[in-house]
């Protein structure tokens, strides 16, 4: 119950945009967020917030996981080659059913 909890899901955002700010500096931050080619879904993520700051989280949720792998998909391919080679989760990720979906995930996006 307390997961679509806006109050918690707003701290969340919160927390999200100042660890990322913490890691790669304010600056890279604000141009990683408005780069031309990435506006789509940084207004996305920030439309999410909003609406979910309004009072319908399950929609805010859709749609900042929309601008959210908007945004991140070019990282996705090196997040799970990376998690295939760490021992428990990489033998879970090749498990039979699992392993179609991280396949069709971790094929870069120009190799298509």
């Amino acid at each position: 119950m307390l997961f679509f909890d806006r109050g918690l899901l707003a701290i969340g955002n919160i927390l999200f945009l100042t660890g990322l700010a913490f890691v790669i500096g304010l600056e890279r931050t604000f141009r990683f967020f408005f780069q031309k080619h990435k506006l789509r879904g940084s207004g996305a993520f920030i439309g999410g917030i909003v609406v979910v700051l309004l009072g319908w989280p399950a929609i805010g949720m859709l749609v900042e996981i929309y601008g959210f792998v908007y945004l991140f998909g070019g990282f996705l391919p090196v997040a799970v080659n990376f998690l295939r080679r760490v021992p428990v989760i990489g033998m879970l990720l090749n498990m039979p059913g699992i392993s179609m979906l991280v396949n069709k995930i971790g094929e870069p996006q120009g190799m298509v």
